[in-house]
């Protein structure tokens, strides 16, 4: 790709396609859907990441705390905003400028002892937190359609398979993008419910802190939802895989002259995607704060017990908008959870790893994907309450996440790893910020059980 011309706009050289002429082989878009589609292109897997990680089993856990601590919570999704961001912008530029995602530099730079631990850790929180998705789907489902909630969960595990097995990834991940406006049923959730926005902004800019066990667990959960292994892997992976499907991109070490455009495009995706999960988590604590924790209704363990529960106490409408998001949620963040598994396995072992590769091409990969799904069905079958088990991983991703995260940050630091694109200072700032908060959480955590 060719440098941008001097007089070529910020934005033209960042946004693909801004400043081309008009033709007929580029359909002109206008109304609200046109300049939707137009926003669709410019974003990619920073937008399904962060949409991504609203799935059903962190709407079990913002409904928890919602109702559990009513609006104080509200503070850690401006708090995290910044945190998650950097954290994600820093995966996201280990893949563009690598060309491999994080397993892969972890086994090129890295101790192998460090590569299976990290690998370990993804498999076992993917697994449950797709168990969790899958049953929280089902349940939902058979709320708002006839049927039995195991109809349903098997139902919605197999497809989302077999989407993936056999919808290549430029088509699929259109698909993805669009599912992210599911999330905004949350937003217009909070709008059938009676809310004291003067609490609400008190609750957020100023917190009421407490060294109890049970707010240390609720947050650090909370974080561990946030700001999670997976979509580190996911994100650097995606960057990959665009490059890969993408006619002239190439690495950025191989490629310096695309890095303005590039860092460009990362770094508006990567904030519009965490903006837009964080905007939606604060929602769904919004909610079920000002109705469930309101009517002392303070143990939710499900989302959807918390779309039942919003029934009688906010109408008909929320509860089923409410439903509809864990539904579309969910059918987004499955192929991520499953995807991102694949991906730390795949580039671990250096196995073919790519969604646009057909399965008879990249067998090992699609093998996770496959036996991941599977067994996150199977736990909703077996005994196990992956719901409780969510929670617990919750906890487990954010008690973890704090020393992957200094993995992270040291890769992107390496010289070895980027050549000349190691991360500027404000990431590295915000990175390891991001890092120290994780671990002060966790020590506190374990400091408070008794």
């Amino acid at each position: 790709m060719a440098a941008p011309p001097d007089n070529l706009s910020k934005t033209e050289s960042i946004i693909p396609g801004a400043g081309q002429s008009e033709s007929a082989e580029t359909p002109v878009t206008t109304g609200l859907v046109g300049r939707l589609r137009s926003v669709m292109l410019v974003l990619g897997p920073g937008l399904v990441t962060g949409a991504s990680d609203d799935d059903p089993s962190g709407i079990a856990t913002y409904s928890q705390v919602g109702a559990q601590f009513g609006y104080g919570m509200l503070w850690t999704m401006v708090v995290s905003y910044p945190l998650m961001t950097g954290i994600q912008e820093v995966s996201a530029r280990i893949g563009r400028v690598t060309g491999c995602g994080i397993s892969a530099n972890l086994r090129r730079c890295y101790p192998r002892s460090l590569l299976g631990a990290v690998i370990a850790l993804v498999l076992v929180a993917n697994i449950f937190n797709l168990g969790a998705d899958i049953g929280a789907m089902g349940a939902t489902a058979q709320l708002l359609l006839p049927g039995k909630e195991w109809i349903y969960v098997v139902a919605f595990g197999v497809v989302s398979l077999l989407l993936q097995i056999l919808v290549p990834y430029t088509s699929y991940v259109k698909y993805l993008k669009w599912l992210t406006l599911s999330l905004f049923a949350y937003v217009a959730t909070a709008f059938f419910v009676k809310i004291s926005w003067h609490e609400v902004v008190r609750a957020t800019v100023l917190p009421q802190l407490s060294w109890s066990k049970d707010y240390l667990t609720g947050l650090i959960a909370v974080l561990g939802t946030t700001i999670s292994p997976y979509l580190f892997f996911w994100q650097a992976s995606q960057e990959v895989e665009d490059l890969k499907s993408t006619r002239g991109e190439k690495p950025l070490k191989r490629a310096r002259r695309q890095a303005t455009a590039q860092l460009g495009r990362i770094r508006i995706d990567t904030y519009f995607g965490m903006a837009l999960s964080n905007a939606v988590a604060f929602f769904i604590i919004l909610t079920t704060a000002a109705t469930l924790h309101a009517h002392g209704q303070t143990d939710v363990s499900t989302a959807a017990q918390a779309a039942q529960a919003l029934a009688p106490l906010a109408g008909r409408g929320a509860s089923i908008l409410f439903a509809c998001g864990i539904i579309g949620t969910g059918m987004l963040a499955i192929p991520v959870l499953a995807g991102s598994a694949a991906y730390a396995m795949g580039e671990g072992c250096n196995w073919t790893t790519s969604l646009e590769k057909k399965p008879k091409e990249a067998v090992g990969f699609y093998t996770i994907i496959a036996a991941a799904t599977l067994v996150g069905i199977a736990l909703n079958f077996i005994g196990i309450n992956p719901i409780r088990a969510l929670f617990w991983a919750a906890v487990l991703n954010g008690v973890l996440a704090a020393p992957l995260m200094a993995v992270i940050m040291h890769m992107a630091s390496s010289k070895k790893v980027m050549d000349k694109f190691t991360i500027p200072l404000y990431l590295r700032v915000v990175g390891w910020t991001a890092t120290a908060v994780m671990l002060a959480v966790s020590i506190g955590v374990f400091a408070t059980w008794k």
